[in-house]
């Protein structure tokens, strides 16, 4: 009769430890579900100078084939890839390629033509900017637009982050002062960034003008804004 009365004490006090263990967690959910929460956003930006140049050259050929038009069209950027090639601190790569047929009045295939391209992309633009204008007579320079380098936007994107979480600290540390709690603690933290700009097309008559100009005209790029934001949620805590 004792060992019975002994057992079943053993077993509720063993009951109630685990209906303890499973009540505090919910408790402690319950606490942390009721608690205020605001949710805030801080941004940092600056202005950084553009380094990279992509300067576009681009050939436009016409013939009575399609084949007759895609040889002539190889040939040409073959040539003028050879050129581009090898220069230090310069990549030449291709660009978009395509041959269509142009139609007469009555709808026949009056002549074949095709366009293709190569990309020149470098940091040195006094250099690149000299060699586009060498292979202008065979490939006129068609766009050109400027952008900030990987590198550069990651160095500047590493200090413009701890900017932006201070001021989101700054931030939460005011609002948690000005609605009279004690203090806060983070529930959610996203980060955000803008990316490039897209590029701005050169106008046709400067474009023109670099083409014709061995000696290679002036070539500078603006400035670009790079900013990272920080977005998150907090809860407020009593004092």
């Amino acid at each position: 009769m004792y060992r019975g009365v002994r057992n079943r004490k053993q077993l509720l006090a063993g009951l109630s430890l685990v209906l303890a263990s499973v009540a505090m967690p919910a408790l402690a959910h319950e606490a942390e579900a009721d608690e205020p929460r605001a949710t805030l956003s801080a941004e940092a930006s600056s202005e950084v100078a553009q380094d990279t140049v992509e300067i576009t050259l681009a050939a436009e050929l016409s013939g009575a084939s399609q084949t007759e038009v895609a040889d002539a069209l190889n040939q040409r950027l073959d040539s003028v890839m050879k050129q581009a090639k090898g220069h230090q601190g310069i990549e030449a790569r291709s660009g978009s390629y395509r041959i269509w047929p142009t139609t007469d009045r009555d709808g026949k295939i009056a002549e074949w033509r095709g366009q293709a391209e190569i990309l020149l992309e470098s940091r040195d633009f006094p250099a690149v900017s000299k060699l586009a204008a060498s292979l202008g007579d065979r490939m006129p320079i068609s766009g050109l637009s400027f952008s900030v380098s990987r590198e550069r936007r990651a160095a500047e994107e590493q200090k413009l982050l701890a900017q932006a979480v201070d001021a989101f600290k700054a931030r939460a540390q005011a609002l948690t002062q000005a609605l009279g709690f004690g203090a806060y603690r983070f529930r959610s933290v996203e980060l955000g960034g803008q990316g490039a700009v897209p590029p701005v097309p050169m106008p046709r008559m400067m474009m023109s003008a670099m083409a014709a100009d061995k000696a290679a005209a002036p070539v500078e790029g603006g400035r670009e804004r790079v900013s990272v934001s920080v977005q998150g949620t907090i809860a407020l805590l009593p004092k």
